[in-house]
């Protein structure tokens, strides 16, 4: 199994409800994706942050549900949202488990 982590940084404008809405609408992903074993997403509330308020995390069966994790559209769709509402940074982390 592979473990996918996703730490998002978001500018000063983007809303405490944006980051919310980047959660959920990220969880919602697990009906549209093959090879899921379990989808997380949630606020970081952690002191040592870095800044990083976001993280999601997908645990995927195998490397090949990873690879066709990126080019979903549904994840395509997430992931331009996370654009729009002021993603400065991310931090991706894969691996095996």
């Amino acid at each position: 199994m592979i473990d996918h982590i996703v730490l998002v940084k978001f500018g000063e404008t983007t809303t405490q409800e944006q980051m919310q809405e980047v959660a959920d609408r990220f969880k919602a992903l697990k009906p549209h994706l093959t090879g899921i074993v379990d989808i997380q997403a949630g606020l970081n509330f952690s002191e040592k942050n870095k800044g990083y308020q976001v993280v999601l995390s997908v645990r995927f069966e195998d490397r090949a549900a990873l690879e066709a994790y990126g080019p979903n559209p549904e994840h395509q769709a997430v992931a331009a949202y996370i654009r729009e509402v002021g993603r400065e940074d991310s931090l991706i982390v894969d691996i095996e488990i």
